[in-house]
Parts: structure tokens; sequence; C-alpha cells
């Protein structure tokens, strides 16, 4: 028997979970995993129909799932990580042992790697629609799509953008610490990109406004995004996750983009709000902390999810948050009515591919449908819970206009009493940092 060292028992992980993935399609960042299994297997996941199509040009016949994967975490180690090429292959053999696969499978590792090593990448198609989709890992018929939403620019564009590794920020609890002492404790200091105000020249990208990260400039922010700052791309997550100042609640992870969402809400002190698809409760969190005098429902359908969310609402000394399972559906006059509510829909993450990569697999056009009716009816039962001359903002985390400008253009079309407040907001449009939110502002004037 194999006995597994730390790195081969890191990479037997990643094996596991990606084995999960593909047979019930297990969420990656749920799975607990240290943080090289973690880039091991978000990485084959995000370039997993590229590594396919690299595996097809050479070996005759398909291999098993379980050979397919190993594979696949050899050649990303080869091509896609600083790992040397004699290591990634050794593994992936030392791998397949340990896996208990056939001897054949182990040779069979060791002779595709090897081939790879020599032939080097392989060539894509010349059609340039297959070629991105096969080149980002995108399925073609979603490629499809986007070329005909955005064009082809556009469309290779964020085919492209779901291959990087998303940017990490903190939201810094501003009623317990600030971001100069938070920085200190964390040992970040002012080596930290930090997002300045750009109420005045929102015409502007974002990125122009931003100092690089080794740029030496303080991570002082301006009123507008006073309690975000950017994680280092070299820092190391785990340990700011497993610090005193995480665990006190002086901060939490979450992507700028929540702000964008939660500004259309006109937040004033004192008024009572629902925000009805909560979980995990970062808008809720964000929210409480930003005006302690709301009076805060955050819900969820799931009971599970809820339990979770107390666990963020305890950690962070929230005390205006209040926590119940509510199927937004099903809601009747027990749940009352509200100044604002916020109204964050299951949807297809589209835009938030590059940080959940296994969404991309799961869906069809038949599915996108399908939550586009939900999100619909979502909506038309929250809303009946507005006060007169309230707002509900209405959110996705994607931009795909069946999920977003087409379920707010019927509902406004058949209740007239509500109309849009303002224009609707992309941040990922603002910023490439940014998740690919869309959310639009509705005002209940009965």
């Amino acid at each position: 028997m194999l006995l597994l060292d730390d790195s081969l028992k890191e990479r037997m992980d990643a094996y596991r979970v990606l084995l999960l993935w593909q047979q019930d399609g297990s969420f990656i960042k749920e799975s607990g995993l240290s943080p090289f299994a973690m880039e091991l297997a978000l990485g084959v996941c995000r370039r997993h129909l590229y590594l396919l199509y690299f595996i097809k040009s050479l070996v005759k016949k398909k291999p098993s799932v379980e050979v397919l994967t190993i594979l696949e975490i050899g050649l990303f180690q080869m091509f896609f990580t600083e790992v040397p090429d004699h290591a990634a292959v050794a593994t992936s053999v030392d791998l397949a042992k340990a896996a208990n696969l056939h001897e054949g499978s182990a040779r069979l590792v060791n002779a595709v790697l090897h081939a790879a090593r020599r032939s080097g990448p392989p060539v894509l198609p010349p059609q340039r629609l297959r070629r991105v989709s096969i080149e980002n890992s995108v399925p073609e018929w979603l490629v499809r799509r986007w070329f005909d939403v955005y064009g082809g620019d556009r469309a290779e564009a964020l085919a492209k953008a779901t291959l990087e590794r998303p940017v990490e920020w903190l939201r810094v609890n501003l009623q317990k610490t600030s971001i100069e002492e938070l920085a200190k404790k964390l040992g970040l200091d002012s080596s930290i990109p930090s997002l300045r105000d750009s109420s005045q020249n929102d015409e502007k990208n974002l990125s122009s406004l931003v100092p690089s990260a080794g740029s030496g400039q303080a991570s002082r922010l301006s009123s507008k995004y006073d309690r975000f700052i950017q994680v280092p791309a070299d820092a190391k997550l785990k340990p700011i996750l497993e610090s005193d100042s995480f665990a006190n609640g002086e901060f939490s992870l979450q992507n700028p983009s929540a702000y964008e969402v939660v500004k259309l809400l006109e937040l004033k002190p004192g008024l009572n709000v629902w925000d009805a698809c909560a979980a995990p409760g970062g808008k809720s969190a964000l929210m409480a902390e930003m005006e302690p005098s709301l009076d805060i429902l955050a819900s969820d359908v799931s009971e599970f999810r809820v339990q979770k969310m107390h666990d963020v609402v305890d950690r962070l000394g929230l005390k205006n948050v209040h926590l119940e399972c509510i199927d937004v559906l099903a809601c009747n006059g027990d749940v009352g009515t509200f100044d604002r509510i916020l109204l964050d829909v299951p949807c297809s993450n589209m835009g938030v591919i590059a940080r959940r990569p296994e969404s991309v697999y799961r869906l069809t056009p038949e599915s996108i449908k399908e939550l586009s009716e939900l999100q619909y009816k979502l909506l038309e039962s929250a809303a009946t819970r507005l006060a007169v001359g309230g707002i509900i903002v209405y959110a996705t985390c994607s931009p795909d206009p069946t999920e977003t400008t087409q379920v707010v253009n019927r509902f406004v079309k058949e209740h007239p009493e509500f109309a849009r407040r303002g224009d609707a907001v992309l941040p990922g449009n603002l910023d490439a940092r940014f998740d690919g939110f869309f959310a639009q502002a509705l005002e209940y004037r009965k």
C-alpha cells in the first residue's frame, strides 16, 4: 500500500472532490480543502473542457473518469502552475496507485503526461466560437449565447474572465475596528490596493483610480468604499480567516459589488428591511454594519442556511438582524410589510463563474428559462410585502438578460403600480475586480 505524504494527500483530496463534483455537482469551495488542494481542484474545474480536449489529442480511447481526472490534475500542474513537469508526472502516477486504480492505469497516466510534455499544448480549432469555448472551458452553447447577446469581442472577453482567479476582499466591520488597525493586525499594512470614490466620475473605470499593490499608498478609502480592502494576490487567505480578528467579527469576506446593490435601497435610520433570500447573510450584515438602527429581517427557505447565518450574525455581534426560515413564494400577512426589501434571487451564477466554476457546467438553456420563471414569481410574491412608497431591489449574480432586464420589464408591465427608480447597476462593468451582479430598484407608487 502506498503511504501518502502531505503533498500526495493534498492531491488525493483534490482528486476525490473533483470526482464528487463530476458525479453529483458538489460545490468545490464547500469541501474544506487545503489551499493547495483547492487551487488544484478549482483550477482543473475552470479548465475542464480544455484539459479534456488536450487529453483527447493524446489518447485513442477515452479513459475512465477516474483516470481522466488524474490526467487533468497532472496536465493542470504541468501547464498552469509552477510545479515542475517531473513532479507533476511522478505525483500523478503515485495518485493513480494511491486511488487503487489498475496498474495499467498508472502506466497510462505516465505515458500520456510524458507525451504531453513532448508535444506541448494542442492546436485549437480555427472556428472562433469553437476555439473560444475550448480555450476558456465554457460550453459551446453558452459561448454562442454570449456571441448573440454581446457580440464576438465582448463574448470572448467574458469567456477569458472566467479563468481569472477572483480578487478577494475584506469588508471591515467599522463598528469594531478601522481599516488601518485591521491591516496592521493582519500584517498587510499599506500594500493593500484600495477603492476610491468614483461618485464624481462614474463614467471612468474604477481600475484607473486604484493604487497598485506595490505603490506604497496608504489603504485609506473614501466614504463610498470606506469598508472594503483588497487582499493582495500573494497573501495567504487561510491565516487571515484563522485570525483572532476574524473570530472577533472585525471583518468578513465580501466583494464590493454588494455595496453597489445595497446602496440602491437608499437606507435611512430606523427603516425596517427584509432581506428575503439572505443566505449566506453577507448583504444583511453589510446593511446592519452600515446603519445599526435598521430593523432587519434576514430570511431563507432553507433551515440549514438560516442556521449558518446565525453563525455569521453571532460572530459579527449584530443586534439588529433577526433570522427566520421563510419561503418567499408562500409568505403571507404574518411576515408584515417593509420599507425596504432586498431580493437577491437564486440565479445561474453567470456573473461569478470565476468564483464558482462548477456553475457553468450545470447550466442549460432550459435551466435558465426555469430560473427566470422562479425569479419572476419570487419578485411578485416579495413585492406584496412592500409598504407604499417603499423600495424593493431585485438583484442577481448574473448579467444575462433573461434573468435580469426581461424579468424586471415583465414585472413593471404587469404591475404598473411599481416603477423603476433610477438605472440598473452592473458592478462588473465598473471594475473587473467586481462580481458580475445586476440590480434594479423598484418603487411602490400605489
